[in-house]
């Protein structure tokens, strides 16, 4: 009696079965390689809360794990077979946004502005563009910014508690321009909506912290208004 199915095509498809589980085998390999230096480049930055005169030194230190996660993500993209990018892209997806937070916080702290898409790409050795292969994700991107939001809320509280008053200012400042950004965006994608939905608690928690530091006066700049000698009166 002859079979009515080839039992050969199975053996077909056990080799595609065990040559996917082996390319994401590999792949996460790399990635907890990656997600183990990012913890460690977040580690470092912990300090901030506690120590502002250790900033400088702590985001030298990120740097360098950074640096060692460009490396890793050179291997991640040799393993992914070309034009793949999407079927494999949920191995990495939350590693990478972590990354861009820690990548933003530190551009922050450095030189007080937000970290570019293109700035990222280049620090983490990716490309820019789906075309071109192993790139940055433009919702990757925002969600990983997102994740900064709330870091600064608590670093603005931190900062008055070590007695710089002038920092949560500054924060709030670059918080309100974020938060305008995110606005002018039709977001469609509900994750990156409902991280955005809760930015606005971000915002309130440092305009709080803003708020108290006025009223009691500790600002430099409140002093200088309140010392400020009013204007003679014209007879």
């Amino acid at each position: 009696m002859s079979n009515f199915v080839n039992l050969d095509i199975f053996s077909n498809y056990q080799k595609y079965i065990d040559n996917e589980q082996e390319v994401r085998e590999n792949i996460r390999i790399v990635v907890r390689e990656i997600e183990h230096l990012s913890k460690e480049a977040q580690i470092k930055l912990q300090i901030i809360h506690s120590d502002l005169s250790q900033i400088s030194a702590a985001c030298g230190l990120a740097r360098k794990q950074v640096e060692l996660c460009a490396q890793k993500y050179q291997k991640l993209a040799e393993l992914v077979p070309a034009g793949q990018y999407y079927r494999y892209s949920d191995h990495w997806t939350y590693i990478t946004q972590r990354l861009i937070f820690i990548i933003a916080l530190v551009i922050y702290l450095e030189a007080g502005f937000l970290v570019t898409r293109e700035t990222v790409v280049e620090m983490l050795g990716l490309k820019i563009s789906q075309s071109e292969g192993f790139h940055l994700d433009v919702e990757d991107y925002l969600l990983g910014i997102l994740q900064l939001a709330s870091e600064l809320s608590r670093f603005a509280t931190n900062s008055v508690t070590q007695g710089d008053y002038e920092r949560p200012l500054n924060i709030s400042h670059f918080i309100g321009d974020l938060n305008t950004g995110f606005r002018l965006l039709n977001l469609k994608n509900d994750g990156l909506r409902k991280r955005f939905d809760a930015l606005k608690y971000d915002v309130k928690k440092i305009e709080e912290v803003v708020y108290d530091v006025s009223i009691r006066g500790l600002s430099s700049k409140e002093k200088d208004q309140q010392e400020e000698p009013a204007a003679p009166a014209i007879e």
